[in-house]
């Protein structure tokens, strides 16, 4: 049973549980005993700018250090990016301090393997396993030493440029780039405006407690509107941490991850470059899935979670895979979701077939979906899962087969997503909110 981890990490309210700064040194301490293997053990360490990073990121290079692992210290970064920089320079792990898209009191750990994928199930209950020992520290001459990797921001930056063919010419392209006040408020203008675009930055004056407050991918009202002011080609929304993408078409309407999916997905299929199918999740829209049968491209659908994509494009030697949210999974170029990548190959589909953003997403019609959030404040027991499972029963006799129901529980919040999708928008509301309705009640 997990004690700490979650799908996507560790995440908190900064000084509770488990986000107090001594239990991130144990927990720390405890990372660095698991991938000790000789006295040369290094950790790179990356967090997005929330004013609390200041505090944590010292005290998990405390604990690193107390394990004899030598610490490397980024500062704000995409989480991405902190992936990359561990693969391709040889570090044992990487850190990343970040709560996503969540509000500024929260954060987050999320940990790199060497290989730059986030831990497997085993070592993660490895670590918590060491968190339930007497934190020891290694005697004086053993105690490792700390960083800063100066270079880090200037490699990712030339490997998302690298993404890009040379022969494609963006310059000219008039783009507003929303970077949630979040990791990246410097990166993703600087590498945007290095490959010739005409940028118009907004939201990229982060002051410790304004990330992804009212902006970016999950507030992406204000981009709307700087699209349409500025005649932008397109709008592009990161979130907090920078792993996620969602964007703003010429007309201003938005185009999320599934939409962004599909156009990367036939755009390598003209190409040729697609290896396999693509996988979705519970959430994508069936209309997505329709668009791609439409082109003779297999899907797939995991469980929500990038780790649960990943696992599948794993299993099945895929490459590309992502969520509605614009957590998107490249495994030709990257380990994990990458913002900034996922955006640079929409940018190179634009680009080369001379269409809008509007236009490359038509193909996809979306089918009426809604989602509605219900408190969950304990676990749910037997007589109450038999009874939800009865509503649930009761909405899908009436789509009469042409929709979808699902619920889940947030992997990150005291919550239950009820989702309904159907082709007869006024139903779906009114099954959605039915059924919200009705689990509601049952839960209380």
């Amino acid at each position: 049973m997990r004690k700490y981890f979650g799908t996507d990490g560790i995440r908190g309210k900064v000084g509770e549980m488990p986000m107090q700064p001594e239990f991130l040194v144990k927990l720390a301490w405890a990372i660095g005993k698991s991938i000790v293997r000789n006295n040369h053990a290094r950790v790179v360490i990356g967090k997005d700018t929330r004013v609390s990073g200041y505090l944590l990121e010292s005290a998990i290079q405390a604990g690193l250090v107390s394990a004899g692992v030598d610490a490397y210290l980024l500062g704000p970064m995409p989480t991405p990016a902190i992936a990359y920089i561990t693969k391709s320079m040889q570090f044992d792990a990487g850190i990343v301090l970040s709560a996503s898209h969540n509000p500024y009191y929260d954060n987050g750990l999320k940990i790199f393997s060497s290989a730059g994928f986030k831990l497997d199930d085993k070592t993660e209950l490895a670590i918590e396993a060491l968190i339930d020992k007497p934190l020891q520290v290694n005697a004086p001459a053993r105690i490792g030493k700390a960083y800063r990797l100066d270079d880090a921001l200037r490699r990712y930056i030339d490997f998302c440029k690298s993404i890009v063919p040379k022969n494609i010419h963006m310059h000219g392209l008039k783009v507003v780039v929303d970077c949630a006040n979040g990791a990246a408020y410097y990166v993703a203008p600087r590498i945007f405006a290095e490959l010739g675009i005409d940028v118009i930055a907004i939201n990229n004056k982060p002051n410790g407690v304004n990330i992804n407050e009212n902006c970016g991918s999950t507030h992406p009202e204000q981009l709307q509107k700087e699209v349409k002011k500025h005649h932008a080609a397109i709008g592009i929304a990161f979130d907090g941490d920078a792993d996620r993408v969602i964007m703003v078409d010429e007309q201003g309407e938005i185009v999320d991850g599934d939409e962004l999916l599909y156009i990367i997905a036939t755009h390598h299929q003209k190409h040729n470059n697609l290896h396999g199918g693509i996988v979705g999740t519970q959430m994508t829209n069936l209309g997505m899935e329709l668009a791609l049968a439409e082109k003779n491209i297999p899907f797939i659908r995991s469980k929500v979670g990038d780790r649960y994509v990943l696992e599948q494009l794993q299993t099945n030697h895929w490459q590309l895979g992502g969520e509605s949210s614009g957590h998107i999974i490249h495994l030709g170029f990257t380990t994990t979701g990458d913002a900034m990548v996922s955006a640079l190959l929409v940018l190179w589909a634009l680009v080369e077939s001379g269409a809008s953003l509007s236009e490359l997403r038509k193909p996809v019609q979306k089918f009426p979906q809604k989602m509605i959030n219900v408190n969950m404040r304990t676990a749910i027991n037997t007589h109450q899962q038999q009874q939800i499972d009865q509503a649930v029963k009761a909405v899908e006799t009436q789509l009469q087969k042409r929709g979808r129901v699902l619920l889940r529980p947030s992997g990150t919040e005291p919550l239950m997503r009820v989702m309904v999708e159907g082709e007869d928008k006024k139903l779906v509301e009114q099954l959605s909110t039915q059924l919200a309705e009705e689990v509601e009640n049952i839960l209380k």
